[in-house]
């Protein structure tokens, strides 16, 4: 073999010697990024729709509803309506035993009677008082005491008269009628049933007046309460309709707080269009209100958020470098050559399942970290042994 034929090869060997180094090189590479990329959990960055919402649970209620009571005691003789029933105002909703005002009627008439005619004696006595003043048959004194019994008569006429209406207004009270047209709701008496207006005005019938007119009202925590607005607009289900959507309004935020364990809430009232009349007083109801909406806004997962990955690792130390990106501006962590790479953002509204990223920084297609896998599978293992 010639020296030239030796180099020649000695080249060739070498060519292929470098060739097979570089090849495993980048085979090494990929099979090491993949290996890293492979350790944790990933989401896109991307764009879509947000809404920003507060919820609360809520109690739906007849926009008015008025309590029918009774002003006098009774038995209750006759009963007119019952529950579901469309009343109309002044209509007859049930009487109650009359008996014992009706006599009480009788007596203050009979009382005006009699009074009236010693009014008429009194006045009749004073006339003949003063003819016979005139001629000085009798004192000034008789004449006085005359005009007093007259005035005195005419005192207890309107005494006995006044209380004449009073017991007609009573006994008028036994008969029940609606305040306004509308629908029972709740009926609390039966025939025969004696009820007794005493310190309090006992209950006997609830009317809603419009039922295809409802409100919700539902309690607000106080940290949510500062964003809502009267004519915010709201969805709400109820446990009847799982699968459907009613829609409210807000028509008022109550001053009034409530405060319970120390826990302040405030009641917010949606106003809700019923001409169905599917939704029935009481029901409760589980009310989104919108805070916020934007389209096609660049957004991440709020775990992305949440990563952080000396976190993920256990170290305690690294949870002030944490607290120090709370705020406006973030740090979230994008995957570069298999690695996460820390990438400051700012944030605008979130729904609670994504955050707004203002453009920047990031863009759609961007791998940003949520987790990590093993991290995650020693919590998970964790969490097994812990189970026997």
């Amino acid at each position: 073999m010639t020296l030239k034929k030796l180099i020649f090869n000695g080249k060739t060997l070498s060519l292929l010697l470098i060739a097979a180094l570089v090849a495993g090189y980048f085979y090494y590479q990929r099979g090491h990024k993949a290996v890293a990329e492979s350790a944790y959990r990933t989401e896109l960055v991307d764009t879509g729709d947000m809404v920003q919402t507060v919820s609360a649970n809520g109690t739906l209620n007849p926009v008015t509803l008025v309590s029918v009571g009774t002003q006098v005691s009774g038995i209750v003789k006759n009963l007119y309506t019952d529950f579901n029933q469309p009343v109309k105002k002044g209509q007859i909703l049930l009487e109650l035993d009359d008996q014992l005002y009706a006599a009480q009627v009788q007596q203050s008439d009979a009382n005006v009677r009699n009074v009236q005619a010693s009014l008429d004696l009194a006045r009749a006595n004073e006339a003949r008082m003063q003819n016979l003043f005139s001629q000085e048959y009798v004192s000034r004194l008789e004449l006085d005491q005359a005009v007093q019994a007259r005035k005195s008569a005419e005192a207890q006429i309107a005494q006995t008269r006044a209380q004449l209406s009073k017991d007609r207004v009573n006994l008028g009270y036994t008969i029940i009628r609606s305040p306004v047209s509308g629908v029972v709701v709740s009926r609390q008496v039966d025939v025969g049933q004696t009820v007794v207006a005493s310190f309090q005005t006992p209950e006997l019938f609830k009317i809603a007046q419009d039922l295809s007119k409802m409100q919700i009202d539902s309690s607000f925590a106080e940290a949510d309460v500062g964003q809502i607005r009267v004519g915010q607009t709201a969805s709400f289900s109820v446990d009847a309709y799982p699968t459907r959507k009613f829609k409210a309004v807000v028509k008022q935020v109550r001053l009034n707080p409530t405060i319970q364990s120390s826990v302040v809430t405030y009641d917010v009232v949606l106003g809700v269009d019923n001409p169905d009349q599917v939704l029935l007083p009481g029901m409760t109801s589980y009310v989104s209100i919108v805070l916020a909406e934007k389209q096609d806004v660049l957004r991440v997962p709020n775990a992305a958020l949440r990563y952080h990955p000396a976190l993920a690792a256990g170290k305690k130390s690294d949870k002030s470098q944490r607290k120090k990106s709370d705020g406006a501006g973030r740090s979230l962590y994008v995957l570069r050559d298999g690695k996460p790479a820390a990438v400051k953002v700012t944030l605008g509204m979130t729904d609670g399942r994504y955050t707004e990223i203002v453009p920047g920084a990031l863009k759609t297609g961007d791998t940003v970290v949520i987790g990590d896998v093993a991290a995650d599978n020693e919590k998970s293992n964790g969490m097994k042994m812990r189970m026997f």
